[in-house]
């Protein structure tokens, strides 16, 4: 049924398109005999380009893990409360961006920080295509604002990283050895009083020959979590074994950089109203709709970019 839906998708773009075009043909030919204004042929063939762009666009979405969901994971550079509170903004506009689109947002994982905002987060997006579009966030965004936070008033420059992995499903066979896995229990964090766990059931599951880390305490049962953490590593070591074929191919170490000057993929400046991504030069003069989820702009320029 997956597969037969992934097929239909496409289907269904290409008659899109098909009538698209035809319709403005027959515009067109009206157009000839005087029958609809220049503006109305215009408008026309306006929309029907944008049909034949978003599908040149989807068409960047053709590795077989794009058409999977994500796991979005979102940690706060140094800098403390700056840092923290920005990697909360970056939470909420990736939730917003799902919201959106229809897609479905689990939070997995998350520890917040000791004054405001977080420290770090692990989202779970679940839709057609939601890796796909949100790979090209893997990396470092930058914002530079008047700190709340600063007494002075002064203009402060923030990190956190983001890391976005496909979410594996059965269809994708990852062998681990359990001899290779060690387990840790823990009380979930919570919001204190009768909301905290009395019992530990979050889990923390590390892979020994890889270091990689999952921790999941989104259930009450032991059990359930420890299913969703050993998915999640899953789905890091099935990342991991990507980013060496995209070296390979593409010369490039995906998702590597540190939380610095000089290694941001995007910069959001709050004071000078923009937001630039670097890899593209995509850049938009409205930062709070941006904040506020409408990344699709940024996520097609980045898709055509990685295609070209």
């Amino acid at each position: 049924m997956k597969e037969i839906n992934s097929l239909k998708f496409w289907v269904e773009m290409y008659e899109r398109a098909r009538v698209a075009f035809e319709d403005l043909e027959v515009l067109y030919e009206f157009y000839e005999e005087d029958e609809v204004s220049e503006e109305e042929l215009q408008e026309r063939y306006e929309q029907t380009i944008e049909v034949f762009e978003d599908i040149e666009f989807r068409t960047t979405l053709n590795q077989p893990e794009d058409e999977l969901p994500a796991i979005l994971e979102i940690n706060a550079g140094a800098g403390g409360t700056e840092a923290n509170d920005w990697a909360e903004m970056l939470m909420r506009m990736f939730v917003m961006y799902a919201e959106k689109n229809g897609y479905k947002v689990i939070e997995l994982n998350r520890q917040d920080g000791d004054v405001v905002g977080i420290k770090s987060v692990s989202l779970e997006i679940q839709g057609d295509y939601a890796y796909g579009m949100l790979k090209g966030e893997n990396g470092v965004h930058r914002l530079v604002r008047v700190s709340p936070f600063n007494a002075q008033g002064k203009r402060m420059t923030s990190f956190a990283s983001v890391f976005v992995h496909p979410m594996v499903d059965n269809d994708i066979e990852i062998e681990i050895n359990p001899a290779d896995l060690e387990w840790d229990t823990f009380r979930a964090s919570g919001a204190g009083g009768q909301h905290v766990n009395k019992t530990e059931s979050a889990v923390r599951v590390r892979h020994l020959p890889t270091g990689l880390v999952a921790e999941c305490q989104q259930e009450r049962s032991q059990h359930l979590n420890r299913e969703k953490a050993l998915q999640m590593l899953r789905s890091r070591l099935y990342e991991r074994e990507l980013e060496k074929k995209r070296a390979e191919k593409e010369k490039i170490e995906s998702g590597k950089q540190k939380n610095e000057w000089g290694s941001q993929i995007r910069s959001y400046v709050l004071d000078d109203r923009r937001v630039k991504d670097h890899r593209t030069g995509y850049e938009t003069r409205n930062p709070d709709s941006v904040l506020d989820g409408d990344l699709e702009n940024f996520i097609k320029a980045y898709l055509q970019h990685a295609a070209n």
